[in-house]
């Protein structure tokens, strides 16, 4: 694992947990592989709808420089690459759950509309609808 290029200096705790999970689609990546342990690239990408292939390579290799994210490359053909999250990961995922039950939270006062996940995984084009 390469050092991260993010080291602070910082304001507090809540400024340094920002620093890594800072990015739309880091906390949804964090999200997706806590709940299906391991996943592949393109699941990755089927499961976050909207995200670029650019910028889930960016944040996924952000990631496990920060050591959030375990990468293994399986010496096959074609290439197979899966990712997991680290211990590190996990604690993090914990540690933002308080967040997203907040957001639940707030979701249900202010009213607005809620995305679920469904067919996840099973190549449907839209894994996403409003509920």
């Amino acid at each position: 694992m390469a050092p991260s290029a993010r080291r602070g200096p910082y304001f507090c705790g809540i400024d340094a947990a920002m620093d890594v999970v800072a990015g739309k689609w880091k906390s949804l990546i964090l999200w997706e592989l806590h709940h299906h342990r391991t996943r592949r690239f393109a699941e990755l990408r089927r499961g976050l709808p909207g995200v670029s292939e650019k910028m889930l390579i960016q944040h996924l290799r952000e990631m496990e420089e920060d050591g959030l994210v375990h990468r293994e490359v399986y010496r096959e053909v074609p290439p197979k690459v899966e990712y997991s999250l680290t211990e590190h990961g996990v604690s993090l995922n914990a540690a933002l759950a308080t967040l997203g039950e907040w957001g639940t939270e707030r979701i249900q006062r202010i009213g607005a509309e809620k995305v679920s996940v469904e067919a996840v995984g099973s190549g449907a084009p839209h894994a996403w609808r409003s509920t």
